[in-house]
């Protein structure tokens, strides 16, 4: 039973001790570049592993650029991996732009890829050029009406401006300005309906791709709306704002008079209230005049007299006058 224990036991080391010399020492991978062209040692291959390189794809991408013609250094993809890099993108991206006959070398591909963005897509946006539609972009003619548009705008990747150069969205803010730039500047919204490729010219003419990661080919109006009678809403406001501030303005003089009003009323009570006062003072002053001697019983008589003489007139002018009026 022992000696059974000691057989497994050392069949398993075997086969652990095999597994960890070929994971070490990839003899399979190494004759595969061999006989592929790539001349690589297997010291190369037993190191990578210890650089914590995977093998596997840079054997592979070395083998597909060598079949495509291209000569590549172990050591820069190597590089480029442990930069964080993406190397079997980068290889192909290099293998269609040599098939495209476009000028891309391993540098540029690298700074691509390493910048964020897909070096294989721009590679085959360049050969194949994007179409992008923009959103509804609305504008304002100076008759007054509101038009709608939306633009489709076919660009081309430009690899030279891939690495710092603006995107997408850039490229479809600067178009939206334009169109509303083109429809802002027409006299009137029967001219852009009319010939709506006018907006396309204008907006070209601006170099709107100038530092973006794309070269425009051509911007297509795809659809045009009308949309509101902007100049008649505002003309509308304006009036509904004039109105407003002429009824603050009555509101204000009405308020101003009610308050004169009431002033008025003030100093009239106030007055009525000295003259009451004032004639409630006379009996008073009658009084010491006759403990004084200074008015005498027929004075104080003549005196009554005229405030009933006074009376009698007041409330003669005080009767309306009356009409007599007698039928023929």
């Amino acid at each position: 039973m022992d000696n059974i224990f000691v057989i497994i036991a050392g069949g398993v080391g075997a086969i652990f001790l095999l597994w960890l010399l070929f994971y070490f020492i990839p003899v399979g991978l190494w004759f595969t570049a061999l006989v592929s062209g790539v001349r690589i040692s297997l010291l190369q291959l037993i190191l990578m592993r210890w650089r914590k390189v995977p093998p596997g794809v840079i054997v592979t991408s070395m083998i597909a650029a060598t079949k495509a013609g291209i000569h590549l250094k172990r050591d820069d993809l190597e590089a480029h991996y442990l930069a964080g890099g993406h190397v079997q993108s980068v290889v192909n991206a290099l293998i269609s732009a040599d098939k495209a006959n476009m000028d891309l070398n391993f540098q540029t591909a690298t700074a691509i890829d390493l910048a964020g963005r897909d070096v294989l897509e721009a590679v085959k946006m360049s050969v194949n050029p994007k179409v992008i539609d923009t959103k509804k972009v609305a504008a304002v003619a100076k008759d007054g009406i509101q038009l709608i548009a939306m633009a489709r705008v076919t660009v081309r990747a430009n690899i030279q401006q891939l690495v710092g150069g603006a995107g997408e969205d850039t490229v479809l803010a600067r178009v939206g300005e334009g169109i509303v730039s083109s429809i802002g500047s027409a006299d009137s919204h029967k001219a852009v309906l009319e010939n709506p490729d006018r907006i396309s010219k204008v907006v070209l003419s601006k170099g709107l791709d100038s530092g973006t990661a794309f070269e425009i080919l051509s911007i297509d109006i795809a659809d045009i709306d009308i949309g509101k009678n902007i100049g008649a809403v505002l003309q509308m406001d304006q009036a509904n704002a004039d109105k407003n501030i002429a009824q603050a303005k009555a509101e204000e003089r009405r308020a101003m008079a009610v308050a004169h009003e009431q002033e008025m009323k003030a100093k009239a009570q106030e007055a009525r209230a000295n003259v009451i006062q004032a004639e409630a003072e006379i009996p008073k002053a009658i009084a010491e005049s006759f403990r004084s001697g200074n008015l005498g019983i027929m004075d104080y008589y003549k005196f009554q007299n005229i405030q009933a003489d006074t009376k009698m007139r007041d409330s003669i002018a005080e009767e309306p006058p009356t009409l007599d009026v007698r039928d023929e």
